[in-house]
């Protein structure tokens, strides 16, 4: 079965890059804020921090894979991608309404 490859507008790009950017800055904000307003200690909060850069590592990391799955039209499927679009759409309910194509298009614009 073919899939039809959904056409991504200057739009739709500029949301899904601007929802990966804000993916990318907000947990880290949020949880600096939480440490702050809970007295965490500065240890407490660089776990918070460790274990957001994480998730930006993982979806960094999937630029190949996601350069891979946009040229094959979809076909080849990393690893890495699968990664990604699942650490995405854990985040973001704006990720999980946009397609596999979508997401992938906008790792590699990041």
């Amino acid at each position: 079965m073919k899939t039809t490859p959904m056409k991504v507008t200057p739009m739709n790009r500029a949301t899904l890059t601007c929802l990966l950017l804000a993916l990318s800055t907000t947990p880290a904000m949020a949880s600096s804020l939480a440490g702050t307003s809970a007295g965490a200690s500065s240890g407490g909060t660089s776990a918070s921090s460790g274990s957001t850069s994480g998730n930006d590592k993982v979806v960094l990391q999937a630029r190949d894979d996601a350069a891979s799955f946009v040229a094959s039209d979809g076909h080849l499927r990393g690893a890495q991608l699968e990664a990604a679009l699942r650490n995405l759409r854990e985040r973001s309910a704006d990720a999980r309404r946009a397609s596999d194509m979508q997401l992938a298009q906008a790792i590699l614009a990041l």
